[in-house]
């Protein structure tokens, strides 16, 4: 299938699933199936859970499409370093190929080894990566090969319940849980009432974005908030050089300009960059997880071309001066949550068992 067709595809499945329609409710028997399936399969895993012999703090979501999961990840990521921990991070290395051994970001850190994310991520953190579908083997291949670890990471990962966690969090979105089914005849891994049990349940919102009508929270419910994204710099992708969002755009405010993405949700990186302040010429989308060929950028009108951090690290020389990948900040509506969260971290850490990493 084409890019142009399997981005339609999307497209079109997530406008089946933001309404009950016909095409939806003939779906519902599947919907059954896949949950049960779900549920004995999550079931089977958390009856043999690994206890790694640090803490655990997972980030994920129930929703299909990108919702804004790995720039929330940096963020704990950075303020739990900056805070005095060691995080390591685990990932599925989505679109690699594993092997029976866990990749670690030693041994390359580009995303043909590690994936796109998880590339991302270590970049952005500085932080040790190790990815692999079984978490519990990351895990222990990371912490052997860095013992001064003392929390670990899980970038997705809320539905493979083979690795015990200390600390959930879910990251949604405008979407909310959709239309309220299962995949395929909704967006959601897990029943709606899955976001009842974490501890923090964030929305990332866009521009003209109305918060989900969200049930309210009760006494042992999720602490919520909401987060936007901010254009915070962009790097030239052919030299190295970062310049401020500010700076930037005084620079190129007159040029024609397009913005390309292959991520879950690309209309809201455009929309992001108009929000910011930048007319574009012209837009690009690919799937998710599949980066704008380059014979496709370079079909687009003269001028700079945006991409998202994703998708820059994909790009391997000779690269299009054009290039530019947009750093984006996280802004929380609570921006002492990660206070809460490092005090959560602690009084969790305390109660596990002292284990030596390298035995596991």
């Amino acid at each position: 299938m084409s890019r142009s067709l399997r981005r339609r595809a999307e497209d079109c499945l997530q406008s089946m699933w933001r309404a009950r329609g016909v095409a939806s409710t003939l779906l519902t028997p599947l919907s059954w199936l896949y949950g049960r399936a779900a549920a004995r399969r999550q079931s089977r895993q958390a009856a043999g859970a690994w206890r790694a012999p640090v803490p655990v703090i997972v980030i994920g979501n129930i929703l299909v499409g990108g919702t804004g999961k790995t720039p929330v990840t940096a963020a704990v990521c950075r303020f739990l370093r900056d805070s005095g921990w060691h995080p390591g991070i685990l990932s599925r290395g989505y679109g690699t190929r594993p092997g029976a051994s866990p990749r670690l970001s030693d041994e390359a850190a580009d995303s043909a080894h590690l994936g796109d994310e998880p590339a991302l991520l270590h970049a952005a953190t500085g932080a040790p990566v190790a990815v692999h579908p079984r978490r519990a083997l990351a895990a222990a291949a990371l912490l052997r090969a860095h013992p001064e670890i003392d929390v670990l990471i899980a970038d997705d990962g809320l539905q493979h319940a083979a690795l015990a966690r200390d600390i959930e969090i879910i990251v949604q979105d405008a979407r909310g849980v959709g239309n309220g089914r299962l995949l395929p005849a909704g967006p959601l891994r897990e029943p709606p009432g899955r976001r009842q049990r974490v501890d923090w349940l964030i929305t990332q919102l866009g521009a003209g974005d109305a918060a989900p009508g969200d049930p309210p929270s009760g006494p042992a419910g999720p602490r919520r908030l909401t987060m936007t994204l901010r254009p915070d710099h962009l790097e030239h992708l052919a030299s190295g050089r970062q310049v401020a969002w500010a700076d930037w755009l005084a620079a190129n405010r007159g040029a024609p300009c397009s913005a390309a993405a292959g991520i879950g949700q690309p209309g809201r990186f455009f929309a992001m960059l108009e929000q910011a302040g930048l007319a574009l010429a012209r837009t690009l989308a690919s799937p998710d997880h599949r980066a704008p060929p380059p014979a496709a950028l370079q079909a687009l009108p003269a001028g700079p071309v945006l991409v998202t951090a994703k998708d820059a690290v994909k790009y391997v020389p000779p690269i299009d001066p054009r290039l530019w990948a947009v750093h984006a900040a996280p802004a929380f509506s609570d921006p002492d949550w990660l206070s809460g969260l490092e005090s959560l971290l602690r009084a969790r850490a305390d109660t596990l068992p002292h284990k030596d990493p390298g035995r596991h």
